[in-house]
């Protein structure tokens, strides 16, 4: 088990250019088995997560090759069915939460999958219903092992349909458009999650031949094709890691650039930061945090307490709630945060609590938090990182504290940051890793 060891206090200046998005990563990946011809895939972060996928997509039988960094070509054109079958296969399931969404690729092309139980960060509960349920309205009839926890799912044909889905669930929604793209006749997915991900898998599909409408919306209308073919796709930057740093530079910058953010598909993040009152500004597709010594947390024009909340797309994304709670530790105010999507993710602010800072958590989805306005440093301490966002925030606060602090369990980090130590390094922290 990994952990890094950081010294506190030193601010971050420079340029950074943030990795390709972790999430559409996991979901374009998958897309590539629609077809037995080779898709390439650019912009590729080189994190834990993706790379365990890699290795599953070959073992399943998928040739990978790396034509450079960030840049690999997939071609599906031996696929090992009887492989995901095997415990192996399940147990690499169960331990990484992307594997959910080879299942709607494997059950159009092969009409036959395995779902296993997801692994992955444990912050609560994630319902599978959406996903088989949706599976089922296509025509795909599914039975349970209770004894492996898994689900067995096969179809002769799968044939379009009119859907509602329960929730807007990104990786739900994402398995159903590679399940429904070569369904017979015409599937209708309304309340569709529509995040940039799943807008950007949409656009990746379209090129391979698929045809799908309705793209950027709730509301999806996808016409069955007979097969897809090879193409090309870029990922989006990742705005997990954009909001990151921009936290990293309200607490710690002496000035920072994050250069090509894709600024129209970041949504409301960068206003969440602007409401803890930090300095933005927008230059092309880059944005620059300048040196502030102070920000101070809005209000709202009614005069009544801020509060910031998750919610789907084009709401908040609830991967950034906790890199925003650590930065309003040192902001001028009080706010309260409000994580509505999953139970477990809030728990990481005793930790912070621990280094002085002052958190109400008023249940597992609320929490109030009073800034320190940067009179009272943070304290360094041991630590150990519970998932990936938890631990991006805990990195933040060892970075900002007076003293010595100690991450263990940093793969967790690893899985959805590339190199974050090296990188953040050059900008002129001092982390170590051991």
């Amino acid at each position: 088990m990994a952990s890094f060891i950081i010294e506190g206090g030193h601010r971050l200046e420079g340029e950074i250019v943030p990795q390709g998005a972790k999430n559409e990563a996991l979901e374009v990946i998958c897309a590539t088995l629609l077809t037995p011809e080779k898709v390439t895939i650019k912009n590729i972060p080189e994190i834990l997560d993706v790379h365990h996928l890699i290795t599953l997509m070959r073992k399943l039988g998928v040739k990978v090759k790396k034509t450079c960094n960030g840049e690999y070509t997939f071609q599906a054109d031996g696929i090992d069915l009887d492989y995901i079958h095997t415990q192996e296969f399940l147990n690499k399931c169960a331990a990484l939460r992307g594997s959910v969404m080879l299942a709607g690729p494997l059950l159009a092309r092969f009409g036959q999958t395995v779902l296993a139980k997801p692994g992955g960060d444990k912050i609560g509960r994630r319902r599978m219903d959406t996903h088989i349920q949706g599976f089922e309205k296509l025509g795909a009839k599914f039975q349970v092992d209770t004894t492996n926890s898994y689900y067995i799912i096969e179809a002769e044909q799968l044939k379009g349909t009119y859907m509602l889905l329960d929730e807007a669930s990104v990786t739900g929604t994402a398995n159903i458009i590679m399940a429904a793209v070569l369904a017979q006749g015409t599937t209708t997915i309304y309340n569709a999650a529509c995040e940039p991900y799943i807008q950007q898998l949409c656009h990746l599909l379209n090129a391979m031949g698929a045809c799908i409408s309705g793209v950027a919306s709730n509301l999806l209308t996808i016409t069955g094709v007979k097969a897809l073919h090879g193409a090309a796709h870029k990922i989006l930057p990742d705005m997990i890691e954009v909001g990151s740093f921009i936290g990293m530079s309200a607490m710690l910058g002496g000035g920072l650039t994050i250069k090509d953010t894709s600024i129209n598909n970041l949504g409301i993040i960068p206003r969440a930061f602007q409401r803890l009152g930090i300095q933005l500004e927008f230059q092309g597709e880059d944005i620059v945090v300048p040196p502030q010594e102070h920000y101070q947390i809005e209000s709202f024009i009614d005069g009544s307490f801020m509060t910031i909340d998750d919610a789907p797309w084009p709401g908040l994304t609830p991967d950034l709630l906790s890199v925003l709670i650590v930065v309003a530790t040192q902001a001028k105010g009080s706010v309260l945060f409000h994580q509505k999507m999953f139970e477990s993710r809030l728990f990481f602010v005793d930790r912070l609590i621990d280094m002085g800072a002052q958190i109400i958590l008023c249940d597992p989805h609320r929490a109030v938090v009073v800034g320190h306005d940067h009179e009272m440093r943070l304290r360094a301490r041991r630590m150990a990182s519970p998932d990936i966002r938890a631990g991006i925030a805990l990195l933040i606060a060892a970075l900002s504290a007076d003293g010595i602090s100690r991450i263990d369990n940093v793969e967790q980090i690893d899985r959805g940051y590339e190199s974050i130590d090296r990188r953040l390094n050059l900008l002129g922290a001092n982390i170590g890793r051991e």
